[in-house]
């Protein structure tokens, strides 16, 4: 059994056991990665996987809990690299960040501009993805953290570090009735027209359905959208009032109407997420630091090493705020 069986092992499980994609993946061919399969198979005495013909159909139960075991090993043998490179100090190598369209669009620029100029030989491989599968690709050890948000408590999985805290903004088009008013819009005004947001919007327990349904109220959900900047085309479009991120507004929305909604919906919190069992290199611990200032590598650090009284944030900055430091960033 070697650590490239595993690797393959692990690829085929993640790319929905389709083998033409997981050895793409892992950079082999096809033949090579099922042939790796076929001898690690012979070496165990069993099957991982139900084959259909030719393909692979299922997981096996002893196979469940061979993949269970597999990311265990190479979560722990990255970390005995990243032990290696920091004792080396070796500023080289790869930061893997799932995270939302929204972040990878307004909030991650910067700090990924700053890390590179701090760190010209680490690569940053951004992987903008729906809510819903950015957790999931942080679990199964695919990325180095994630970069999510949430209306209430924090993600219950790895370890999450407050980043910064943020509100929703109704977007219109220019002259739109509801931003001719003189009175802020309430929910009434909100569920008696079509709506565009988030595909988090969908979801029965999402922090804006909830909003509507404390008073009584339903909203129209016209349309859904994963990437802010698609939610804004379709308001320019005449689909309906956008609800979205205050980050995804900016200067060059001059044909858009931004109305606060702070009185409307919960504030939202940006979490950088953690794997409890990784070892960060230096250059991750320096993207958190520049991605949100009061998150100090040392204090990181000793929390990443199981003390969590090493933790002093009790201060989260706003979005409105920490927009001046992403700015001080790239000047």
């Amino acid at each position: 059994m070697t650590l490239a069986q595993l690797r393959y092992l692990i690829a085929i499980a993640d790319s929905g056991l389709n083998i033409t994609l997981a050895a793409e993946r892992v950079h082999a061919t096809q033949p090579g990665l099922s042939k790796q399969l076929r001898q690690l198979e012979d070496e165990l005495g069993f099957q991982l996987f139900v084959r259909k013909g030719k393909s692979l159909d299922a997981v096996t139960h002893a196979g469940e809990q061979v993949i269970e075991r597999a990311r265990i090993i190479l979560a722990e043998a990255a970390n005995i690299r990243s032990i290696a490179a920091n004792l080396r100090n070796e500023a080289r190598g790869e930061l893997r960040i799932a995270t939302t369209h929204t972040q990878a669009r307004f909030a991650l620029p910067a700090a990924i501009a700053a890390l590179n100029a701090r760190y010209p030989q680490v690569s940053v491989h951004l992987e903008p993805t729906r809510d819903a599968d950015v957790l999931a690709r942080l679990e199964a050890g695919q990325v180095d953290l994630a970069i999510i948000s949430s209306a209430g408590a924090a993600p219950s999985s790895g370890i999450s570090l407050p980043a910064y805290h943020w509100q929703r903004v109704i977007v219109t088009p220019s002259g739109h009735a509801l931003a001719a008013r003189a009175r802020p819009p309430s929910l009434t005004d909100l569920a008696a027209l079509p709506l565009v947001s988030y595909d988090s919007s969908l979801r029965p327990d999402s922090s804006l359905r909830r909003a509507f349904a404390a008073v009584g109220l339903e909203p129209q959900i016209a349309m859904t959208a994963g990437d802010a900047d698609l939610i804004k085309t379709y308001v320019r479009a005449g689909m309906g009032v956008g609800i979205l991120a205050e980050m995804a507004v900016h200067d060059g929305d001059a044909d858009l109407d931004a109305l606060p909604a702070d009185h409307l919906f919960a504030p939202c919190t940006t979490w950088v997420v953690l794997r409890r069992d990784s070892v960060l290199r230096e250059y991750t611990l320096a993207f958190i630091e520049l991605f949100a200032p009061h998150l100090r590598r040392r204090e990181v650090a000793r929390v990443m090493a199981g003390d969590p009284a090493g933790a002093t944030w009790t201060h989260v900055p706003q979005w409105r705020h920490q927009r001046e430091s992403s700015r001080a960033l790239v000047a």
